[in-house]
């Protein structure tokens, strides 16, 4: 889950998912980079919360390690990806991928390849849900 979790080093997030990790004003965020996010994110629930934020600053459009590199220095822009780094037990796999490109790459690729072998149940062996969060 670690290497996949890496493809957020594309990609934007809106304000409304990431604006209780900017507010906290907790150690699990830079706080610089927290003041800088806020600039595009208001504080108000309502105002703003479809104002887009890319959730890798350095390189957002690049497929790379920096995700990772931003984990560590507490700069991630959803908590949930801050979790991979936070003194559990993926904070070796998160170093990892932060000192080797391609060491990420490799098991990103491997990761996506597994997770598309994974066949869905379908017909009545299956469930769609009419809301994610609910068991039907």
């Amino acid at each position: 889950m670690v290497a996949l979790s890496g493809s957020h080093t594309i990609g934007q997030a809106r304000c409304l998912t990431f604006r209780d990790s900017i507010y906290s004003n907790g150690t699990d965020i830079d706080a610089g980079f927290a003041t800088s996010r806020r600039r595009r994110c208001p504080a108000d629930n309502g105002n703003g919360d479809a104002n887009p934020a890319p959730l890798e600053l350095v390189t957002p459009n690049s497929f790379d390690n920096n995700y990772f590199k931003n984990l560590i220095q507490r700069k991630s822009l959803l908590q949930s990806d801050q979790v991979l780094f936070s003194g559990g037990s993926t904070d070796t796999i998160v170093k990892e991928y932060s000192k080797s490109p391609k060491t990420f790459r490799s098991n990103f690729a491997f990761a996506m390849v597994k997770i598309g072998d994974i066949e869905p149940l379908t017909g009545s062996a299956g469930v769609i849900r009419k809301v994610c969060t609910v068991i039907n």
